[in-house]
């Protein structure tokens, strides 16, 4: 600004002084040529008028009389000449005396009229002034005329030399005015801080937004506690009067406490004033050493902050409500659990109580009805004692004009923001709506609990006490709360479906109940697993002579898929057993079994793991034969207490043994000993591994003699004192030994005379037993397996009775050609005699050993008498053919 100024004002000063100039030389001009026009004026008239000049022209020789005076003339008057024309133009004197004689053509009329005049013309001295006088004779007639010229370049030349004079005095005046200039811009400078203009225009301009656009108020105080300066925001938050800028801040009408803190001069930040009614937030700063002693104070509105801070931090807590819900909702896939934990999550951040009530299929995991006409009160929380509400476990039905209705009708969340003042809700609570008044409940907001276009149940919201009613805010926010909780819930009814379908399935598959057999004493337990349903499976087979079998059986995974895995693996089971096959050729099938499930095309799933543990005991010789494909081994407890685990030779899980042979063990068992047959769950977890588990079921199964109900529960309640996170199937058998006095043995030759003398000691053996009853139809059956023994069996050939809960009766030998039952011709004489036993025997087959066959048949006994099928002459007539094979 300095700099512009000092151009500003040089170039004022240098155009004033040119004008100045140019005025002077023009005025200079103008009066060296007036006076040229004088001086020519006075001194042709003063010749035209000195005595002698008439009596000169008159003479003979008027120019010899003239001439000399002239040019004395002409340099006192300080003029270029002085002439002398006769009225004819004839030349009598001039300053060139070349010129005299010689006529000249000029503007002598007027002289020659008698009339002096004086003007410019073009003469042979150039353009000069002239000024021509009559000169009269004593009459007064003109006999010539007197010029005298100057010319224009003589009065210049004048001029030219006052020029000096003039430039320099305007070059003073230049100099003067600059120097001043530059005084002045210096003081500018320092007065700026240096800044230039476009730096002090930014700051004027961010000067008047500061104190005008900004939302915060300003005020500049002085030393003496006046107000210097307020911006506009300032005049409206204090009120403050139109001349307010000058007057001591006391004076201003502000509050005591306000007007005293800014008057104080001390710094303070963000002190909370009241100013009419609104709540300001001052600051105080010394101005020092930015400008002169002061204060400046800034103001700013928290009234509607402290609002919006409010608004904000309510939608805060909102948004972690909603995730806190997330996180705490339907973590248990429990439907009763999941509305437990609606309520509990809701209390007390939005609401002091919540009631969620879901309907009677949901609760069972079924689909919702159409028609809704109660619902059963799952949860309530925040209540505590006796109160007014309607308890857990609670029907509740709905009043037609009530929330609860007018929810479930238009599907959306009713509010009753003044139970007061509101009556069609009592309707729902007519018995208790006073003391539901009188507990301090005031606002309630109902919402349908809805997912996936149900309706499952119905969430009720309540405030009371001192806690604000609900607002149309709180409204979509219990909409969006439930809406959360609503899928939790149908996710956990939908699990509780599945769930339940599994465990239907998995109890119509696992066995109800142990058979009656007398081999062992059988207790079992199953656990399921955390995640649900899995496909464990434990199984008990009586097999014919007396033995049973234990089977144990795990498939990988849980649900639907594992427990009908795991069904169709036990049939499998129960059906090769029928066969009478050996541990390992039962395994053996059973692993084709699961390969070309694996492998069907058709199958959408197949079976992704599963292992088999099968022990056969048989109570006359007191052995066991175990055999396992991907299964833990037994654990045998001998009645000494003393717990061992037999090495079990261990085949790949079923579907992987690629067609390997399984191998069996044969142990003899003391009677009394007790077999624990278990799944991996039982022994493992993440706890500890599977060596830690089998010392562990070591020191539980150890101990004294036990019962094997005793020991299922001696060996859970210290492996798995919590739910197990996988499924545990445990079988505890306790061995038993078949009374030798109820086994009786022969030896047969291989002679068809042989046959009565064994036929007669069996019958006197069925005697001896009181089984007198049955004596015929036994002999008729061994007779028949006898002769096929003989006639199409090998050496040894040996007849075994063993009397327990049936008559069984055993035919083994050396052959491994089993015969079948074929119908006989009209005309064939035997064949019969599979069809006798077939008819005679409550069950019959043959069981393959190592050195032959047996074939064997069983007869029920009922008090000790066996009721025949059929009679034996209608069986003796029947056409069946038992050639072997």
């Amino acid at each position: 600004m300095a700099g512009e100024v000092f151009l500003l004002q040089l170039a004022v000063v240098v155009l004033l002084v040119v004008a100045a100039v140019v005025a002077l030389v023009v005025q200079a001009r103008s009066d060296a040529m007036l006076d040229a026009r004088h001086r020519t004026l006075a001194a042709a008239g003063t010749f035209a008028e000195s005595p002698g000049i008439v009596a000169a022209l008159h003479s003979p020789h008027p120019s010899a009389v003239l001439q000399p005076s002239p040019q004395a003339a002409r340099k006192i008057a300080g003029v270029d000449g002085i002439n002398v024309y006769t009225l004819d133009g004839v030349t009598v004197a001039h300053s060139d005396p070349r010129q005299i004689g010689k006529r000249v053509v000029g503007p002598f009329a007027g002289a020659a009229a008698g009339k002096s005049f004086t003007e410019t013309f073009e003469g042979s001295l150039g353009r000069s002034v002239v000024s021509v006088v009559p000169v009269k004779d004593a009459g007064g007639r003109v006999i010539a005329v007197v010029s005298s010229p100057v010319t224009v370049q003589n009065v210049q030349s004048m001029v030219n030399r006052q020029l000096p004079v003039v430039l320099g005095t305007a070059a003073a005046v230049l100099a003067l005015s600059a120097g001043g200039t530059a005084l002045v811009s210096r003081r500018l400078l320092r007065r700026t801080h240096g800044l230039g203009p476009a730096e002090m225009t930014r700051m004027y301009e961010h000067h008047d937004a500061v104190l005008h656009a900004v939302r915060e108020g300003v005020l500049i105080v002085g030393g003496g506690g006046r107000l210097l300066l307020a911006n506009d925001e300032a005049r409206r938050l204090l009120d403050l009067p139109v001349n307010a800028e000058g007057l001591p801040v006391t004076d201003l009408g502000l509050e005591e406490g306000i007007a005293d803190s800014i008057a104080s001069g001390r710094s303070a930040t963000d002190e909370l004033h009241m100013a009419a009614d609104r709540l300001l937030a001052v600051n105080i700063r010394p101005t020092a050493p930015y400008g002169q002693a002061g204060t400046v104070v800034t103001l700013r509105d928290t009234t509607e902050l402290r609002a919006l801070t409010g608004r904000a931090e309510v939608a805060r807590e909102r948004l972690k409500l909603l995730y806190d819900a997330g996180v705490q909702v339907g973590t248990t896939l429990n439907v009763e659990r999941t509305a437990v934990e609606l309520a509990e999550v809701a209390v007390p951040r939005f609401a002091d109580v919540v009631t969620v009530d879901l309907l009677d299929p949901v609760l069972r995991g079924e689909e919702p009805p159409e028609v809704i006409t109660g619902m059963r009160r799952t949860a309530v929380a925040g209540l505590r004692g006796d109160h007014p509400l309607s308890r857990v476990g609670e029907l509740i039905r709905f009043a037609p004009a009530g929330p609860m209705a007018a929810a479930l009708a238009g599907g959306h969340a009713v509010l009753e923001a003044d139970l007061r003042a509101t009556h069609h809700w009592r309707s729902q609570n007519q018995a208790n709506a006073v003391q539901i008044l009188d507990r301090g409940f005031h606002s309630l907001v109902i919402v349908p609990l809805r997912a996936r276009g149900v309706v499952l149940g119905m969430a009720g919201y309540w405030r009371g006490q001192d806690s604000p009613p609900f607002g149309e805010e709180d409204v979509s926010f219990a909409e969006e709360l439930t809406a959360r909780a609503a899928l939790s819930v149908d996710n956990a009814r939908r699990y509780t479906r599945e769930h339940n379908m599994a465990v239907t399935l998995q109890r119509s598959l696992l066995p109800r109940g142990v058979p009656e057999q007398s081999a062992v004493e059988v207790a079992h337990r199953y656990l399921p697993a955390r995640a649900g349903v899995g496909g464990d499976w434990f199984d008990v087979i009586p097999l014919p002579g007396a033995r049973v079998a234990l089977v144990v059986g795990d498939v990988v995974g849980h649900g639907l898929h594992a427990a009908a895995t795991m069904g169709r693996l036990r049939t499998a089971v129960y059906n090769f057993s029928t066969l009478d096959l050996p541990p390992d050729e039962l395994l053996s099938h059973l692993d084709e079994l699961v390969t070309h499930i694996d492998t069907d095309e058709q199958e959408w799933q197949g079976i992704t793991g599963a292992t088999c543990l099968c022990a056969i005991y048989d109570p006359v010789s007191g052995q066991v034969t175990a055999a396992t494909a991907g299964h833990p081994g037994p654990a045998l407890v001998r009645p000494d207490g003393t717990v061992s685990f037999p090495e079990v030779p261990v085949s790949p899980p079923l579907g992987l043994g690629a067609g390997m042979p399984i191998e069996t063990v044969t142990v003899t068992l003391p009677e009394g000993s007790r077999l624990a047959l278990f799944t991996d769950g039982l022994i493992e977890s993440r706890d500890h591994d599977p060596d830690a588990g089998l010392a562990a079921l070591r020191t539980a199964l150890a101990g004294p003699a036990r019962t094997p109900e005793e020991t299922c529960t001696v060996v859970i309640d210290a492996m798995l004192p919590t739910r197990p996170s996988d499924d545990v199937a445990l079988l505890v058998a306790r061995t038993r030994l078949l009374d030798p006095a109820r086994i009786a043995e022969w030896d047969v030759a291989p002679d068809p005379a042989a046959v009565s003398p064994v036929r007669n000691a069996c019958s006197r053996r069925l005697a001896d037993w009181g089984l007198e009853d049955i004596a015929f139809t036994t002999e008729l059956i061994l007779s028949e397996l006898i002769t096929n023994a003989i006639r199409y069996g090998n050496e040894p050939i040996r007849v075994r009775l063993l009397y327990d809960r049936s008559l069984v009766c055993e035919v083994s030998d050396g052959s491994s050609t089993s015969p079948h039952l074929r119908r006989a011709d009209a005309t064939d004489e035997g064949g019969r005699g599979l069809f006798l036993v077939a008819q005679f025997a409550e069950r019959w087959g043959t069981r393959y050993t190592a050195r032959g066959k047996i074939i064997w048949s069983e007869q029920a006994l009922h008090g000790g008498v066996a009721a025949p099928r059929a009679d034996l002459g209608e069986a003796l007539l029947a056409g069946w053919d038992d050639e072997g094979v």
